[in-house]
């Protein structure tokens, strides 16, 4: 298991992506340690001075490659008070300290997977689908969901992962103009799989939902597999 390291580190980015939704770029000060797609780091505003407490922290999946040691991204939107604050002060130029990597919410390479994603919650599967090659044996399915067209912040990235890997179906499913993401739209290709593993992520109430939806559909709980932290 990889060895947890807190790493000071500067903000290179910030990209508005509307509807308070955005999308920051970091540079660490140090070689990022191993990581796995689909895990997480804590992210903290305030200074950090080693040998003393850990300052208040949010987790957030890593959105950017595990070959990338010299570069971390994360994408959140604004719901509570912490990420308000981020809001407020991350711009280019200023500095965060990170934790990682924790979690285990990784997709199994070797099965088939069906990956539902509602808005953000897309970021724990984005390193994956960047590490997929050509080759790939396993179907993997994104069903990847977001209030409006202009939400889908990784939709051109997993499209282009899907033109290049044919073993990834991509479905972009928008709340404006399909509906809510749910289990019977992708169900069709479902069917069609050899005994797949669910892998979901997003809002709390969409994860529920969801869960609940596949339930129905008789799949056993060992099959199911939830972002822990939501």
């Amino acid at each position: 298991m990889p060895v947890v390291r807190k790493i000071p580190c500067a903000v290179r980015t910030v990209t508005d992506h509307g509807e308070r939704v955005y999308t920051v770029e970091l540079q660490p000060s140090a070689a990022l340690p191993s990581f796995k797609p689909g895990q997480f780091l804590h992210l903290a505003l305030d200074a950090y001075q080693p040998g003393g407490f850990w300052p208040e922290s949010r987790v957030f999946s890593i959105a950017s490659s595990p070959g990338e040691r010299d570069r971390l991204a994360i994408t959140y939107a604004v719901k509570g008070a912490f990420t308000a604050r981020m809001e407020r002060e991350l711009a280019p130029g200023g500095q965060v300290w990170v934790k990682l990597p924790y979690g285990d919410f990784v997709v199994d390479p070797a099965r088939d997977a069906i990956l539902l994603a509602g808005g953000t919650g897309v970021t724990a599967f984005t390193a994956f689908l960047g590490a997929l090659e050509p080759a790939q044996q396993r179907s993997v399915v994104l069903c990847y969901g977001a209030r409006t067209p202009e939400l889908f912040v990784y939709g051109p990235f997993a499209t282009a992962r899907a033109r290049e890997v044919p073993a990834l179906d991509v479905r972009l499913v928008c709340e404006a103009t399909d509906g809510r993401l749910s289990v019977d739209a992708v169900w069709p290709v479902v069917e069609r799989l050899d005994a797949p593993t669910f892998y979901l992520s997003g809002p709390p109430a969409m994860l529920v939902a969801l869960t609940a939806q596949l339930h129905d559909r008789g799949v056993a709980a060992q099959e199911i597999r939830t972002d822990a932290w939501g």
